[in-house]
């Protein structure tokens, strides 16, 4: 039978399972990510993700007035699968096949 963990292990981290976290109590707070998350999850620096928030490509929420900002964990679920689908379209638009030559003007 397999040990459930006690609440003072560590255990993996779900943003990132290399980091090791002291195991949550409070399950609600994993339905907002930090920008450092989001960064995090995008593999793209902070203020990457932040230019994303801003511009108002990805949904966040601005907590206080201090810059804290957070991204509820669907929008950004939500966000990934619109990025998908614009790299399908995006791809869908190209031609199969790349020319045999390149056309004199494009050299």
């Amino acid at each position: 039978m397999a040990k459930l963990p006690v609440p003072s292990q560590t255990t993996a981290n779900p943003v990132n399972p290399c980091r090791t976290d002291e195991r949550r109590v409070v399950v609600a707070s994993d339905r907002f990510l930090t920008l450092a998350d989001v960064a995090e999850i995008l593999n793209i620096s902070t203020s990457q993700a932040y230019a994303l928030v801003r511009s108002g490509e990805l949904v966040g929420i601005q907590i206080g007035g201090r810059n804290v900002w957070r991204v509820e964990r669907a929008r950004l679920e939500a966000y990934i699968e619109q990025a998908y689908q614009r790299s399908a379209s995006a791809l869908a638009e190209l031609p199969a096949e790349l020319p045999a030559e390149l056309p004199t003007e494009a050299r």
